[in-house]
């Protein structure tokens, strides 16, 4: 699945980190990318999320109770995998960022061991998104070292977008790997009320470009956020193509990229 992805995203590796966001007036429905964060944990609304009647890109926490069996049913249920990389940021606890995080203290060696240990304990990962992050994507020095190894082991990179400040997409093109961002963050105030807007904000977006990419959250907004899914999939049916995040890696115009091997 890997060397397909890279295969397509092949084409447009000439494109910015920062997908451009093109604009349409007719044609076929928009595509509407939901990646689902903080798998791996037994979470609330881990089994809500995998029966929505839409897909959803499960990022999974590395090292965590049900890292390894969230991946296998989202595999087993055609969905994306991508690991959900945790990374230091400004503000926040240590301890929410789970095991084998980065910290900007870090070695480049450290770095690079913590990447590739994490890719390897989260089962079939197409690519990856920061947990948390503020301070690490915005860090030129590591973010070459991820996505150094993204590149290495055929991994996309998803900019969640938690800083204005990041990196992610200089860095990105000067490597030649691609990279997606994050539009609306649907869950981020833990409210019923928020997130339906948070919704409304996406369907509005969507309507406008040709692809769009969202985040929520399994744990606490889980089963806010899964139901808010649910209902939007029914209004937004007629004009929106819900899509597995790695049908949105850029794919225009032929480059050379070093493939990885089968």
């Amino acid at each position: 699945m890997r060397n397909a992805i890279w295969k397509a995203a092949a084409a447009g590796m000439l494109a910015i980190g920062l997908l451009p966001q093109q604009h349409v007036s007719a044609g076929p429905p928009h595509r509407v990318a939901v990646v689902i964060d903080d798998f791996g944990n037994n979470m609330k609304g881990t089994e809500e999320m995998f029966k929505l009647p839409v897909p959803i890109t499960a990022a999974i926490m590395p090292f965590m109770p049900s890292t390894h069996a969230d991946a296998e049913k989202a595999h087993g249920l055609g969905l994306d995998v991508i690991v959900h990389m945790p990374m230091e940021p400004n503000k926040g606890k240590p301890e929410w960022l789970g095991p084998g995080a980065l910290f900007s203290s870090m070695t480049d060696e450290q770095v690079r061991l913590a990447v590739q240990k994490a890719i390897d304990d989260v089962p079939h990962a197409a690519g990856m998104n920061n947990h948390m992050g503020s301070k690490i994507t915005a860090d030129e020095r590591i973010m070459r070292i991820v996505l150094q190894v993204c590149k290495e082991r055929g991994l996309f990179f998803l900019d969640s977008r938690t800083t204005f400040k990041t990196v992610v997409p200089k860095v990105a093109a000067e490597i030649g790997v691609p990279v997606l961002r994050n539009d609306v963050f649907l869950d981020d105030v833990y409210e019923a009320g928020h997130i339906a807007r948070q919704v409304e904000k996406l369907k509005k977006l969507s309507a406008g470009q040709a692809d769009s990419i969202t985040i929520g959250h399994v744990g606490t907004p889980g089963l806010m956020t899964s139901g808010e899914l649910s209902r939007a999939a029914g209004r937004m049916a007629g004009t929106t193509r819900f899509v597995r995040l790695s049908e949105l890696v850029p794919a225009s115009a032929e480059e050379q990229l070093i493939l990885p091997k089968p």
